[in-house]
């Protein structure tokens, strides 16, 4: 990614750590090279999470399964913590919480990567274990070419050595195309023809482009004649990510796996607006097109897999479980001038467990099972009332660092609010009907990290519209009190939520971890992960409540929160 693009990877992911504002969400354009090497003697940890991973310190941005054993990649400052001196960090874990972490596995070293080892990807070869495919920059005007490591010793069981063969090595030019916007190659797949197929995310003037490359043997690749699939005014396309779904049930399925009961996924990170956007579709590998769904828009307006602080994200296989898991690099709202004086930046997102939903229309997330290994003392709720204006605390868990899932019923529909038709900005909407705005059926939901007396709060809610022929569900994480400190992003993130209200319940589930409020609304069809930088509601000084600022009443059916351990970083 540009000032270039220095997205992470995790074995198949991208993702970064950026500082700068770019229409209202972070960008990482901004380089201070007076800022890149600048380290503290001591690394605050105030707002360090418990159990999203982040680097002992400095800068990030954001995996394989091989042999037993998870690799997370990231692009690391290993001097400073804004972007800059970009490295490959490399982590492993046995079950993707508990982290340990190693040397680099990539830096600038060639030619052909003298300015930059920026984001890619791994694929596994059958029989021959995994390659690397990663942008390398190679002059100071950012052109940009693809390359590819191989281990040094493939019986290592941490892979901690990686070498960059000379042999065909870039193996992707741009030939023509826009060299300062062409990167970030995702893991390839093998059709039945034989021949390997890679994307390369980049534009052409304002259409954002997934260029399809083609090889037999993995080392000399050729761009086919057209991009598998672009979109007019989408802008330059990052990190882009390709991979099969299943049409029955939650297994995952590996990248190159194809058939009548599957459908495709493909999902760009666009640098104009700093959201991933995916689209649901049908891959033709015989005509190397991808043609998406009518089912929702291709482009600024579509799906996305987070409504928040989540931006470069990948995915990988994982056999092991039969799952496919999703990782993103969740981008900072603090400040430089804090990210400096604490010493660290960046952290990532819960990996989450995907699949398609029963509708065929949008992807289901969900946290890794992995994660629940983490919950200690938990605190149950049970039928609890809330009339309008209520506010119940959650007593007995660490409040700064809990998981909580809850279930919300009405009785009611009667009293939702209409809905107009010009809404169709959801963040627009839930700065005009925040927490505080009554309405008739919600806001209802949490308040975390908030403080006793609630000068600071971020809450986490729904409210229910009535449209002409349906009800719209729109749900909100609302920074804008989350923090007394007015030079933070503190933005109003939101996004409607696609789901059956029949059973008039609506469910809940929040990861609250100091600095980091990621939350899964229905079961995960629409999920936002806020960053927030409370002054009062920090460590055990932070509380939980429910609460409803609705007329219609709303019942807590179910609340269990736990208190959550730590991870482990070596």
């Amino acid at each position: 990614m540009g000032p270039p693009m220095f997205l992470t990877i995790f074995l198949a992911l991208c993702s970064l750590c950026i500082i700068l504002r770019n229409n209202c969400v972070e960008a990482f354009h901004d380089i201070h090279p007076q800022l890149q090497s600048v380290s503290v003697h001591s690394v605050d940890t105030l707002y360090r999470t418990g159990f999203h991973f982040q680097p002992p310190r400095n800068w990030i941005n954001g995996p394989m399964y091989y042999n037993g054993v998870y690799h997370l990649f990231y692009q690391f400052n290993p001097k400073g913590a804004v972007w800059g001196n970009i490295v490959w960090g490399h982590a492993v874990s046995i079950d993707l919480i508990n982290w340990k972490v190693l040397e680099p596995a990539l830096y600038p070293s060639k030619p052909f990567d003298k300015y930059g080892c920026w984001s890619g990807s791994t694929t596994i070869l059958p029989g021959k274990g995994p390659v690397i495919l990663y942008t390398g920059v190679i002059d100071k005007k950012s052109n940009e070419v693809q390359c590819y490591a191989i281990p040094k010793n493939a019986s290592d069981p941490f892979l901690t050595k990686w070498s960059k063969p000379n042999t065909l090595n870039p193996i992707a030019f741009p030939d023509g195309l826009n060299g300062s916007t062409f990167r970030d190659p995702t893991t390839a797949w093998r059709c039945k023809d034989g021949h390997w197929r890679m994307l390369v995310g980049g534009k052409r003037e304002k259409r954002g482009m997934a260029y399809l490359y083609k090889s037999r043997d993995f080392l000399n690749w050729v761009r086919a004649k057209h991009p598998i699939h672009s979109a007019t005014n989408t802008g330059n396309w990052e990190c882009p990510d390709f991979y099969p779904v299943s049409l029955r049930g939650k297994i995952g399925l590996d990248t190159s796996m194809m058939g009548n009961n599957v459908k495709h996924v493909l999902k760009s990170s666009l640098d104009v607006t700093r959201y991933d956007y995916y689209t649901v579709g049908t891959y033709l590998w015989n005509k190397d097109k991808y043609i998406p769904d009518n089912t929702s828009e291709d482009g600024w307006g579509g799906l996305r897999y987070d409504y928040g602080n989540f931006y470069a994200s990948k995915s990988f296989f994982d056999p092991s479980k039969n799952r496919r898991i999703l990782w993103a690099w969740a981008n900072e709202s603090d400040t430089i001038k804090d990210d400096v004086k604490k010493g660290w930046a960046g952290i990532q997102a819960i990996p989450r467990t995907v699949w398609l939903d029963s509708n065929g229309r949008q992807l289901i997330q969900w946290p890794v099972e992995e994660l629940n290994n983490l919950r200690q003392k938990v605190v149950k709720l049970k039928t609890q009332k809330l009339k309008k204006g209520d506010y119940t605390k959650v007593k007995g868990i660490t409040a700064a660092q809990a998981d909580v899932e809850v279930t919300f019923s009405f009785s009611s529909l009667s009293n939702a609010e209409p809905f107009d038709p010009r809404w169709v900005n959801p963040q627009d909407l839930c700065s005009q009907k925040g927490s505080n705005i009554q309405g008739g059926v919600g806001p209802f939901g949490l308040l975390t990290l908030a403080s006793e007396k609630l000068e600071e709060f971020t809450p986490v809610f729904f409210r229910i519209f009535k449209a002409s022929n349906k009800h719209v569900v729109l749900m909100c994480s609302d920074a804008r009190s989350s923090s007394l400190n007015n030079e933070l992003y503190k933005p109003s993130f939101a996004g409607f939520v696609d789901v059956n209200l029949a059973n008039k319940n609506l469910s809940l589930r929040s990861l609250i971890d100091h600095s980091v409020v990621e939350n899964f609304g229905a079961g995960g069809k629409t999920n936002i992960l806020s960053r927030v930088y409370p002054t009062l509601a920090i460590k055990n000084q932070a509380h939980l409540f429910v609460f409803n600022n609705g007329t219609e009443h709303i019942t807590v059916d179910n609340l269990e929160a736990w208190s959550m351990k730590s991870a482990h970083l070596v």
